[in-house]
């Protein structure tokens, strides 16, 4: 956001409605009026500033959703200690039943680019063979266990999971566990490959299949869990009570059924599968197994999050934890899936 616009942004946060003229007289610096009008529009258009009333009446606010997709800067905030940092340390039900459920965390600009992208993943895919498609989504499948499984500290080199994963070779000085997460990160994707309708709908019984594929054999429990646990780095602190987890997701599930956006049910499935933390472990894998689900149920491209780095994604998820923003991850989504389309196909 530029400094001009944050400036708009800091004088609608002093009050209430506003018209442009009062807007206009009221911020420090020295620009027209039609800059400032044309601003406002910008804002408009991004969601950051909603109108109140029509034609001369129209009067601006900042939107009901701008703390949730302000811009926020990833580096300064986490200049500040974990202790440091004045947060949202309990669950925001509040997000599930009302804010997500009438608004839109993609803007107009955002949503033209991934469908831009779209459009070029399809048509890129109607020029291939039913057999390069496969090798290629073959391919993805193998960065995104790979990445996946670095996420969450797994060792493996992603030509160690490209042999594991083809020619069943474990790679030395790894662990047994290390090697099953990536076995069932391939099972799981080739699961929901083989049953392309399987969450659709989404419902909670569905995500716990899900999150028993990627468990596996690891000593790691099943079911929605009925323990507190920690999150690394946060002092924000989920739901603890197992009816309050299940009543969490049961309406996650609702609201992610009730987006008509393939791209928004993907990036809030992502974000709030991670935020409710249903399960003991394994939350975010799943996360990242069932949001591709949603995707490549609705033939869009799959993510494989390949380049992501792996503190910036966990940073992302923080932010979101404690703040309740979108910014920093919806960014990293839009850049994984464009990678996506300009890598694999």
């Amino acid at each position: 956001m530029e400094k001009r616009e944050n400036e708009i942004v800091e004088f609608l946060t002093r009050g209430t409605e506003s018209s442009s003229k009062t807007i206009h007289e009221g911020i420090n610096s020295s620009i027209s009026y039609a800059t400032v009008k044309r601003l406002l529009s910008k804002l408009t258009d991004e969601n950051f500033v909603q109108t109140v009333g029509k034609g001369k009446g129209t009067k601006y606010k900042l939107s009901d959703i701008f703390h949730l997709i302000q811009p926020m800067d990833i580096d300064e905030y986490f200049k500040k200690e974990i202790d440091e940092r004045f947060i949202n340390e309990r669950f925001n039900m509040n997000l599930l039943t009302d804010i997500l459920m009438q608004q839109s965390i993609f803007n107009g600009n955002e949503l033209s680019k991934l469908d831009e992208l779209q459009n070029k993943y399809l048509h890129n895919i109607s020029q291939l063979s039913e057999g390069e498609y496969k090798k290629e989504l073959e391919r993805l499948a193998i960065d995104l266990s790979w990445k996946s499984s670095q996420i969450e500290g797994n060792t493996y080199s992603l030509l160690e999971t490209e042999r594991l994963l083809k020619e069943k070779e474990t790679a030395n000085g790894k662990t047994k566990d290390e090697a099953l997460m990536l076995l069932n990160h391939k099972d799981a994707l080739d699961f929901i490959i083989e049953n392309p309708d399987y969450l659709i709908p989404l419902t909670v019984a569905k995500i716990e299949n899900i999150h028993r594929l990627l468990i596996k054999d690891l000593n790691i429990a099943k079911n929605l869990r009925k323990r507190r646990v920690g999150i690394s780095g946060t002092n924000y602190k989920p739901l603890e009570n197992e009816f309050l987890i299940l009543e969490a997701l049961t309406e996650t599930c609702n609201l992610i059924n009730q987006k008509e956006n393939v791209f928004e049910k993907a990036l809030l499935t992502l974000l709030l599968i991670s935020y409710i933390q249903p399960f003991n472990d394994g939350n975010k894998r799943t996360a990242r197994i069932v949001s591709n689900a949603i995707l490549m149920n609705n033939q869009y491209c799959p993510i494989s999050f390949r380049t992501v780095d792996s503190i910036e994604y966990k940073k992302a998820m923080l932010i979101f934890y404690e703040q309740n923003n979108v910014s920093c991850f919806k960014e990293i989504f839009i850049n994984q899936f464009e990678f996506a389309v300009n890598t694999y196909f």
